[in-house]
């Protein structure tokens, strides 16, 4: 095989309090999905390294790394407030649970593992679906990441001869952890796609947000508004992403693909379909073979419709990396969805929605490339305004950066 694909059972032992969004159930039936359409025959899942602290401490303090532990073992000799106040431990986003070190210390191992593979040669792609926890921060917890498994990674390529690191965000959130890990890194580009920031949680990733010191231009941020459907989100990717790669010339490409972005998705407000993420994922993977000599890393990420949406949408990213592209119009099977409908009532009702028997939302993918600031007519099923205010995103973005990299922001070939 040309792709790893990591997994450990004790991915699930990553699990808050049973109203949190982020259920590890998600997972489960991710792998589930993908061995029930096929997508795992004859795959030898690889196992996330068994790592020690050491592995954490070039991303996470020392201090910040003894908290987790602490709370998670039930030994904290600081109060609650103080750990949430400091550390981001124990509030409603990030409830302590048990071992909750070990558990998210193994996440990291998980992609590490996949880091590793490709480094070595062994593979040009592996995918962590465990991972994606990007907006931890060196000190503090924060929306449900506790260990920015994302930048140990990327620090890791880095102290093992990698110079140009690529990665693309496309979680509905924005990725700011590791934007703070490297915004002040040349070598390290990061690649944020993300509901706006005026309407969503971490509130950061503004256009403006393009890097400190010799690093500038090496941050990117395209924000969408609420309800920005597939064609009109691939008109921003591809306004933006294919320009900003081919510029930076990266040797590694590394995509964290929540799937938050989904219309079903209930934390957030974007309005795109498995179609769409498919579509993105696809793109990803045609940028590492043309940029990358295919080196591809893959991790997971948000996404709380945690039976409806993430299986599928992540059964859709491992037959992506793995080259078994599964076709849009493909059936799920009875028996998965009655195992599915089964779990959906053992969840907190906010998440529990119902399976969707197919790998299709019926989502339109057939976007119009941007052509400049021309004011382009809105293509047939396509709101004026929409298509308006994405154009304006795209604009301040290509503003923002390109001219950075010696590209013009209102010529569409650059």
């Amino acid at each position: 095989m040309s792709a790893a694909v990591i997994w450990s059972e004790d991915f699930l032992a990553y699990r808050w309090a049973h109203s949190h969004p982020m259920n590890p159930v998600r997972l489960a039936l991710t792998m589930s999905l993908a061995r029930s359409l096929g997508v795992l025959d004859d795959v030898e899942l690889a196992d996330p390294l068994q790592i020690d602290d050491d592995a954490l401490i070039p991303v996470h303090s020392r201090d910040y790394l003894n908290a987790v532990r602490a709370v998670g073992s039930g030994t904290a000799s600081l109060s609650g407030p103080l750990l949430a106040r400091l550390f981001g431990l124990g509030d409603a986003d990030n409830p302590v649970f048990g071992g909750m070190h070990e558990a998210a210390r193994l996440l990291v191992g998980g992609t590490l593992a996949a880091a590793q593979a490709v480094a070595s040669g062994s593979v040009r792609r592996a995918v962590n679906i465990g991972g994606g926890m990007h907006h931890a921060l060196r000190s503090r917890a924060a929306g449900f990441c506790i260990y920015n498994d994302c930048s140990v990674a990327i620090r890791w390529l880095l102290d093992h001869g990698y110079d140009r690191i690529a990665y693309v965000d496309i979680d509905a959130h924005h990725g700011d952890g590791v934007q703070a890990e490297f915004v002040a890194d040349p070598r390290v580009m990061t690649i944020s796609l993300h509901q706006h920031p005026a309407t969503l949680w971490p509130g950061s990733g503004w256009p403006t947000e393009i890097g400190e010191g010799d690093a500038h231009g090496t941050a990117v941020n395209l924000p969408f508004m609420p309800n920005t459907p597939d064609r009109l989100w691939l008109r921003g990717f591809h306004a933006v992403v294919p320009s900003m790669i081919a510029e930076f010339a990266p040797q590694i490409l590394i995509s964290q693909c929540g799937a938050d972005s989904h219309r079903a998705d209930p934390l957030t407000d974007l309005s795109l379909t498995v179609d769409g993420q498919r579509a993105a994922m696809i793109a990803m993977r045609d940028l590492a073979e043309k940029y990358c000599e295919g080196r591809w890393i893959a991790v997971g990420g948000g996404g709380y419709g945690v039976v409806n949406v993430v299986p599928r949408s992540w059964t859709h990213l491992l037959g992506v990396v793995l080259d078994r592209d599964i076709p849009v119009e493909t059936t799920i099977g009875e028996q998965w969805c009655q195992t599915a409908t089964e779990v959906a009532d053992t969840i907190y009702p906010e998440y529990s929605a119902a399976p969707v028997g197919t790998m299709s939302d019926d989502g339109d993918v057939g976007y119009v490339a941007w052509d400049g600031d021309t004011g382009q007519q809105a293509p047939p099923g396509i709101d004026e305004s929409a298509l308006r205010q994405t154009d304006r995103a795209i604009m301040a973005t290509r503003k923002a950066v390109f001219p950075l990299h010696g590209l013009d922001p209102e010529d569409p070939r650059d």
